[in-house]
């Protein structure tokens, strides 16, 4: 199914049940136990950056969530997780809610976001290697990356990760 024919909405509290039982098919239950869950205990996630993809008949078939985190005192947005259903990989669902959630970023004014991920695939979206952004441990430096929705928008930012609690 092209990607086109998806609808994307922004999760509402009906879809959460279903989202999370995406993200444990998807990284599985343990998922929780990441340092980047850390960052997001007590804190709402960014409401319009959650979407949801569901196909014609109305199947949850992907989801992205986005949070707010501090990066040595500097807004940015963590995004995490994102998930697309096995049965719906390879159709360019992934990009589209990487699209999707990256425009309404902007709209919403952030200039900023990171993740951990791997660089070869989330490259192609613009994302690179952040030099001197240290995410809570044991979390592989060479996997935080950064897009920048302005120009220069982490030029000078360092520092530790931190939850955004205000």
């Amino acid at each position: 199914m092209p990607a086109m024919d998806y609808n994307i909405t922004v999760e509402t509290s009906d879809d959460w049940w279903e989202v999370e039982a995406l993200y444990d098919l998807s990284f599985a239950p343990g998922r929780t136990a990441l340092s980047s869950y850390r960052l997001r205990e007590g804190v709402l996630p960014v409401g319009p950056l959650c979407l949801v993809a569901r196909d014609p008949d109305g199947v949850l078939s992907g989801a992205i969530r986005h949070w707010p985190v501090r990066v040595g005192g500097a807004a940015a947005l963590l995004l995490g997780p994102i998930a697309v259903h096995p049965t719906r990989q390879g159709e360019g669902l992934a990009a589209l809610l990487l699209g999707r959630a990256k425009d309404a970023a902007m709209n919403e004014g952030w200039s900023r976001i990171m993740l951990v991920g791997d660089a070869s695939y989330y490259g192609r979206y613009g994302f690179v290697r952040l030099e001197g952004v240290e995410m809570p441990p044991p979390t592989n430096p060479n996997r935080v990356l950064g897009l920048a929705l302005s120009s220069g928008a982490w030029d000078g930012v360092r520092g530790d990760v931190t939850p955004a609690l205000d």
